[in-house]
């Protein structure tokens, strides 16, 4: 097993295991627990006070967390739109639980224009989300920073119909921005290796007969799990590009049935390997836990991948060392993908060209082999 693989099963993702104890039933048929906590809290900010809008906090618990949000705000510790995570002591079963919240505006009225009369500021709210740990919900922040601004857009405005616009909304936090991760690998179980090796590789995926919530939640984990943002955005296009022109086609996914059936998928040992981890967590019925394992994944991923591009260095001045980056390519799971990266990236520097060009040549004698 991979050695960072091993890692998100153990050591660190210790602070994001919940104490409730996975259900009974088989993991195709479980489905993704609520954490123990999962609370919204809507105030409206005046200044340096906050009045509550709208909760399912218990109301002997309440005043605990406007007190901790308003010590933290008055610090300045927030910006419109911008989430912040921390950790709160409320009187709850968890006692300490993470805390999301976020400052946002209503839109100003489009008749805002240059007129004479001055037109007072749109209110401002402060949204708090509870749930798991600090260190689980900081994996959702930029998640959860999008499901506010949703909720900007879902807002009609008109005074007295913010609680019955947000109510719904806010309750279902948990299930639009934490748990899709879980429904995916539960709804894909092995063939989620395909799925990540979509991902890795920026080859396109289609999702054909699907419900638009399914689908929202594959094309999520895709977003997730791509390395986008993590390599630089000139290969990231190159090669969605040099993927699109080898290929000429997509991978589909076709959900018409009880189970999602691929076609043009591909797959290697290390996602297989990864697969593996997703499904060994699935028994535990921790959401949070799916999330860190896919950072785990990607940053894995670019770990090889920086490895790789330090053997072609190396391999520019020496055999020795291109035989080096021959055995790395053969023995890390994923060279198919790694050297489709360090391909486009070296495109333009003729040594490292040659390097690459009898790598694909020792990988195609392999494959034959």
């Amino acid at each position: 097993m991979l050695p960072s693989l091993q890692e998100s099963l153990d050591g660190d993702d210790k602070e994001l295991e919940s104490s409730e104890e996975g259900g009974g039933g088989s993991v195709e048929h479980r489905r993704p627990e609520r954490p123990p906590s999962s609370h919204f809290c809507l105030y409206a900010y005046h200044g340096s006070s906050l009045s509550l809008v709208d909760t399912n906090l218990p109301s002997e618990t309440e005043p605990e967390l406007r007190s901790a949000i308003a010590k933290r705000v008055s610090k300045g510790a927030v910006f419109e739109g911008l989430g912040n995570v921390t950790s709160v002591e409320l009187s709850l079963p968890d006692s300490r639980v993470g805390c999301y919240y976020c400052l946002f505006q209503q839109d100003k009225p489009l008749l805002e224009t240059a007129t004479t009369e001055s037109v007072p500021d749109p209110p401002e709210y402060i949204v708090c989300f509870l749930g798991g740990s600090e260190k689980g919900l900081e994996l959702f922040r930029l998640e959860l920073d999008k499901y506010i601004q949703s909720l900007k857009t879902n807002m009609d405005g008109e005074e007295g119909s913010l609680e019955a616009c947000t109510k719904s909304y806010l309750s279902n936090w948990f299930e639009a921005a934490v748990c899709p991760i879980e429904r995916v690998v539960h709804l894909f179980q092995e063939k989620l290796t395909f799925l990540l090796h979509a991902a890795l590789s920026y080859t396109p995926v289609e999702v054909q007969e699907s419900d638009e919530k399914t689908k929202r939640d594959i094309n999520g984990f895709l977003s997730v799990a791509s390395l986008q943002g993590l390599i630089h955005e000139g290969t990231m296009t190159s090669l969605c590009m040099a993927m699109t022109e080898e290929l000429h086609k997509s991978v589909v996914i076709n959900c018409s049935g009880p189970q999602p059936q691929f076609s043009n998928a591909g797959s290697n040992r290390f996602c297989e390997d990864w697969m593996q981890a997703f499904l060994n967590a699935a028994e535990g019925g921790n959401p949070f836990l799916f999330r860190q394992i896919l950072e785990n994944f990607k940053l894995k991923a670019i770990q090889d991948t920086n490895n790789l591009k330090r053997f072609i260095r190396q391999a520019e001045m020496n055999h020795y060392a291109l035989f080096k980056c021959y055995l790395f390519l053969k023995n890390c799971g994923s060279g198919d993908i790694l050297l489709k990266i360090v391909k486009v990236e070296h495109e333009e520097m003729p040594e490292a060209k040659n390097v690459i060009l009898a790598l694909e040549e020792f990988m195609r004698e392999e494959a034959l082999a």
